[in-house]
């Protein structure tokens, strides 16, 4: 049980880097709340281009420059002179799109997305046969969350530039995020048609199939991904949740321990072309990302540092930065970062989610419910804070309200193995030893390949003080079974001596126990030392358990 709740702490370790990395996309959100219903969206309609009257042209009132380096406001000035007529007389007729648009893609690049889609739209209307001013609006639609907004778009540019594989797999994308996987398949395949070593496309494509309930397309075009491009790590869960529906529970666990809230990204130079106009925030913040993606934790935070030096008040910016310190090991650099974001942006959800993390690892558990509360008021469908908030719940002496959390997680996905062995735990903790053996014994069924299950099923047979609850012989198959794997921790010697003693083997139950006690002082285990002293003298005295956890060490 010991290296399986390892795996289940470095597991949650992972998921404060995916939260800080836009941790959560809809995308992947989706994956696990089944198959959407095979219909196609309504026609797209282009949204007006044409700005709402009394609106600022583009050009005539920015936003403040000031957090702005000097060159990059310089920049900005030079292109606002093109538009608007100051200096040179300003661009007209064929040339005015493109000034609109020169400077719209500067505004972009500098995370002004406002001005920047004033811009792009009067540059769209005045060439509505350029679709690089459409693709620039679609994307920004996308990053605002307007996903209706932004797939219109992306389908103009596509009426225009029926080849363009960027836009192709980006409206895919959007698909995905809708729950369309049957509308996403067309795009991801033509994409992938035009370019066969598009990652991305088959990517979208393997999650597609996923959410269609096609299952091995699934896993084929994933594990492709992967042989393609082993560093792949966003095809991981994807993958394992194809093969948990195809029943391979043991290849499942494997991709499931590896996953990652990551994405794959087509080749875009549209987009290339806007990061690399300056050293902005948007740019720092991408390449940042990119390198907690492939594990560079201090490479990332001196991005993150040299975005923040250009944008000091860019909230996700921030919070990444705190991010990457907290998985460096610098907590209190971390935390110093994440309250500055608290301060500034309060209203900023994930980072109430990663102070929680950071107190409920401190133990600081009413301190990280209240923060885990906060995250859901702003996203109360988000199930990792949900199961989060259920643990520091049960651990401040509340199971009655964890298991409500518990409840509703697994009411929004059903096959959340940590959610239905948290509420069994949190049975266990209200005493309900029939209910929370029935939960581990159905976890068994659910989750072959887990081993927290049968072991902590196995250790309530062997202990529980209900009698109609223990079964020693079962129990013992259980531990047999468990050891004959391979599974070797003091965890599990702790439950066969349990076990043992149950059946009235004492006299191994003793032996046993004797060399758990060895082990845990030679690895300074104070705690368990004496916990595990206790339970000696009861076998020594030929008695039983009758505490399958201390109240203080309930997994």
């Amino acid at each position: 049980m010991g290296l399986e709740l390892n795996r289940f702490r470095r597991d949650l370790r992972w998921r404060l880097a995916a939260a800080a990395a836009g941790i959560f996309a809809s995308g992947l959100a989706a994956l696990a709340g089944g198959c959407a219903a095979p219909v196609d969206p309504p026609p797209a309609v282009l949204p007006a281009l044409t700005a709402p009257a009394g609106a600022p042209a583009c050009g005539t009132a920015l936003p403040d420059l000031n957090r702005l380096g000097a060159s990059v406001q310089a920049q900005i000035q030079q292109r606002r002179a093109a538009v608007t007529g100051a200096g040179d007389g300003g661009a007209a007729g064929s040339d005015a799109p493109a000034a609109r648009g020169a400077l719209g893609m500067m505004l972009m690049a500098a995370s002004l997305p406002e001005a920047a889609e004033t811009c792009f739209r009067e540059a769209a209307t005045l060439a509505p046969d350029n679709s690089r001013w459409l693709y620039y609006l679609g994307h920004l639609r996308r990053e605002a969350g307007d996903l209706s907004a932004a797939a219109a778009l992306l389908d103009a540019v596509l009426r225009l530039r029926p080849d363009d594989v960027a836009a192709l797999v980006w409206l895919g994308e959007i698909r995905l995020a809708q729950d369309r996987p049957v509308s996403a398949r067309p795009f991801l395949e033509q994409a992938l048609a035009l370019r066969p070593d598009s990652l991305a496309a088959r990517y979208g494509l393997g999650r597609a199939a996923l959410l269609a309930e096609d299952y091995q397309r699934a896993v084929d075009l994933l594990e492709e991904v992967l042989a393609r491009d082993p560093g792949a790590a966003a095809a991981h869960y994807p993958l394992g949740m194809a093969y948990r529906a195809l029943g391979d529970e043991d290849r499942a666990a494997a991709h499931l321990r590896q996953r990652r809230s990551t994405a794959l990204r087509p080749a875009d130079p549209l987009l290339a072309e806007v990061d690399a106009l300056i050293e902005s925030a948007r740019a720092y913040e991408t390449r940042g990302n990119e390198a907690l993606d492939r594990e560079e934790w201090s490479a990332a935070a001196d991005l993150f540092r040299r975005g923040l030096e250009l944008d000091p008040d860019h909230a996700v910016l921030r919070h990444r930065l705190g991010t990457a310190l907290f998985v460096m090991g610098d907590r209190d650099g971390a935390l110093a970062e994440f309250e500055r974001v608290m301060r500034e942006s309060p209203n900023f959800p994930a980072v109430h989610y990663s102070v929680g993390v950071l107190l409920q690892g401190e133990g600081r558990h009413r301190e990280a419910i209240e923060r885990f509360e906060t995250a859901l008021r702003y996203q109360p469908t988000d199930g990792e804070v949900r199961l989060r908030l259920a643990v520091s719940l049960r651990r401040a002496g509340d199971p009655a309200a964890a298991l409500e959390q518990y409840r509703t997680v697994l009411r929004m996905d059903p096959d959340v193995a940590d959610a239905r062995f948290g509420a069994a735990m949190a049975l266990v903790q209200l005493r309900r030893y029939r209910e929370a053996r029935d939960r581990l014994a159905a976890g068994i069924e659910a989750f072959p390949g887990a081993s927290i299950f049968p072991h902590a099923l196995a250790r309530l047979l062997a202990a529980a003080p209900d009698a109609e609850v223990r079964d020693g012989p079962r129990a013992l198959r259980i531990v047999e079974q468990l050891a004959a794997q391979g599974e070797r921790t003091i965890d599990l010697g702790e439950t066969m001596a349990m076990t043992l003693a149950e059946v009235g083997r004492y006299a191994e139950a003793v032996a046993v126990q004797r060399d758990l006690v060895a082990a845990a002082d030679a690895e300074g285990m104070r705690d368990a030392v004496s916990r595990l002293t206790a339970n000696l003298r009861l076998y020594d005295q030929s008695r039983p358990c009758r505490t399958p956890w201390p109240a203080d060490a309930i997994p």
